[in-house]
């Protein structure tokens, strides 16, 4: 009966266009990569400032193995706890401006453990309608009143806060670049109802970090409202070239994270040498800001020409660009089509975005050249228009 019902939504799933399969990455990561078995334009990874194949990360990492191993061998209550993750949580602290930081393994993880830690049955989340599913997973598992606002909405959020009862305990949460939309969360305008409602805020920095700000800090920063932050978490993941996640904030925070997050407690602690590999990626996030100005170079310049070639580009401000298409079937031909001429730009279809709004979803990074842009560009004209898409 299993094998039936499996059958039965896979062959939906592929009527409707959302099928999808693991496919392979067969070099490391940057502006080229092996794809498949073919080496083509990678215009779809997270690695905003190409530091995922970093030479400095690399060095790190070799020299944490030579002094702590490969593995923490324990959650990090039992022995678990290694000294490149107190360096790393002193220095995200430091770097995010608060008093102190806590490391999860995933950025899914930290969601749901800070959502499920702090909230219950008897406050009430304001979620962006188009927040991260880890956000919403967390939310939905920590048994809170939960309203969605409509996507950057301020009038709908206030509307909603308006409606709560004074006393109930309220925390307006929101990533704050988009991960399939490429657009900001309008942090001064959501820090303000927070003000005026006695709400908390909780962020989520995943996308921004290493690209927004003058320092790399992330929306908060580009802002200028950390201070009003209750709750900042982010990843590693993207333009740090790492793994990992964390939630910076008070030292009570922390202390209770600690105390009841439970994708912290029943969890064996990343490796160390993740850990140490991040830390230099924060190090050179901070320093260097040549990478961040090539990186918004490049996306200044693409989705320029995107918009200037006909494409939707919707409301993206950030080096992530979607590109409208509308129709499954049509953006995943797409897809095909630009991977038949050497490009990686991936389709991308509901659940992860509203029915009706399947896209491709281009990242630009700070690796990419003037030239193979041009190329892909180019491509991307020649079959939206033979598509029907421009």
């Amino acid at each position: 009966m299993l094998e039936d019902d499996l059958r039965k939504m896979l062959h939906e799933w592929a009527d409707q266009g959302l099928l999808r399969h693991v496919r392979e990455t067969q070099s490391p990561q940057g502006p080229t990569i092996q794809f498949d078995g073919r080496q083509v334009h990678n215009f779809c990874s997270n690695d905003y400032l190409g530091l995922a194949n970093d030479s400095r990360l690399g060095q790190s990492i070799v020299n944490s193995i030579r002094q702590e191993g490969y593995g923490a061998a324990a959650s990090r209550l039992l022995c678990g706890s290694m000294p490149s993750h107190h360096r790393l949580e002193r220095e995200m602290a430091r770097f995010k401006g608060t008093e102190a930081c806590l490391l999860y393994s995933t950025g899914f993880m930290a969601n749901q453990g800070i959502l499920t830690s702090l909230f219950g049955k008897d406050d009430v989340i304001f979620s962006d309608r188009l927040n991260h599913a880890s956000i919403i997973d967390g939310i939905r598992l920590s048994g809170a009143s939960f309203h969605r606002y409509r996507h950057v909405d301020m009038d709908h959020l206030d509307r909603l806060l308006t409606a709560a009862p004074p006393a109930q305990r309220k925390c307006i949460v929101t990533d704050t670049v988009f991960s399939m939309d490429g657009d900001l969360a309008p942090l001064d305008r959501i820090v303000e109802l927070a003000g005026k409602y006695q709400a908390m805020v909780m962020v989520d920095e995943a996308h921004a970090m290493g690209v927004m700000g003058d320092t790399g800090k992330g929306c908060c920063e580009h802002f200028g409202v950390a201070d009003r932050v209750e709750i900042q978490m982010g990843t590693f993941s993207k333009a740090a070239g790492s793994f990992g996640a964390y939630c910076c904030g008070s030292r009570n925070l922390i202390d209770v994270l600690v105390n009841k997050s439970r994708s912290f407690i029943y969890t064996t602690g990343l490796p160390p040498l993740v850990a140490a590999a991040s830390l230099k990626a924060v190090e050179i996030i901070e320093r260097d800001q040549a990478h961040r100005n090539k990186l918004w170079d490049n996306t200044h310049y693409t989705r320029a020409a995107l918009r200037l070639a006909g494409f939707d580009t919707m409301d993206s401000s950030t080096p992530i660009i979607p590109i409208r298409v509308g129709d499954n079937e049509k953006a995943v031909t797409f897809s095909r089509r630009l991977f038949e001429e050497g490009i990686l730009v991936l389709a991308i279809r509901p659940p992860t975005v509203p029915p009706g709004t399947a896209r491709l979803r281009m990242t630009v990074t700070a690796k990419h050249n003037k030239a193979d842009i041009d190329y892909v560009l180019n491509k991307m004209q020649h079959i939206g228009k033979e598509l029907q898409v421009i």
